[in-house]
């Protein structure tokens, strides 16, 4: 089976361009800081209702080292996460938060260099009552997340692979990008141009 880390030699266009829209998170989830370096990981999964943040919380204690964490938020009123919890997930090892939330303190996570896409920043935090299960199924920016599955976020966007297909993704992933690299740009704009001469052609508008 295709190792993890692997999957951090592919942007999230190579990844996109082989599984297909459904798996792209949409662009209102976004790296909160500039530069943030590409992310690659198995998902730890958790879901937060409205105004809560608790099972963010616990999940930075129990997700393993190099995890993404997913959540799944119930809106984007209340911050799941600040500083510490950032600072925290950061000495654990974890390689990133992805949310289709938002988070306050964003001064400290630039400023710790930790990997945060979320939907923006608020200055209140959620409360801390709702007990959820983790690692179930969630949904986060549009796409359907299980624990396990492989996300690639960097400021391309956020492209999740499902566990099941994560070895034939990254080879196809793999022998697209390989053959792209091998092509010149007077050899793609040759066969580009014949493309779109084509499709113009087809509906009569050369």
């Amino acid at each position: 089976m295709a190792d993890v880390t692997e999957f951090r030699d592919l942007s999230p266009t190579a990844l996109a361009d082989v599984l297909g829209r459904g798996q792209v998170m949409d662009i209102g989830v976004r790296p909160l800081w500039p530069a943030i370096p590409r992310v690659a990981g198995p998902a730890f999964t958790v879901r937060c209702p409205p105004g809560d943040n608790l099972m963010l919380h616990a999940a930075i204690h129990r997700a393993e080292p190099g995890s993404v964490i997913v959540v799944e938020a119930g809106d984007v009123d209340y911050a799941l996460a600040g500083g510490n919890v950032c600072a925290v997930a950061q000495r654990r090892g974890i390689a990133a938060i992805v949310t289709d939330g938002v988070i306050r303190d964003l001064a400290e996570v630039r400023a710790m260099g930790f990997p945060v896409f979320a939907r923006g920043v608020i200055p209140i935090p959620g409360t801390k009552k709702a007990v959820e299960p983790l690692n179930r199924q969630v949904r986060c920016g549009g796409v359907q997340v299980d624990a396990g599955d492989i996300v690639v976020a960097d400021e391309e966007g956020i492209v999740v692979t499902p566990r099941a297909r994560r070895a034939q993704v990254l080879h196809d992933a793999r022998a697209k990008s390989a053959k792209e690299a091998d092509e010149t740009l007077d050899t793609w704009e040759e066969a580009h141009r014949a493309r779109i001469d084509k499709i113009l052609g087809k509906y009569g508008a050369l």
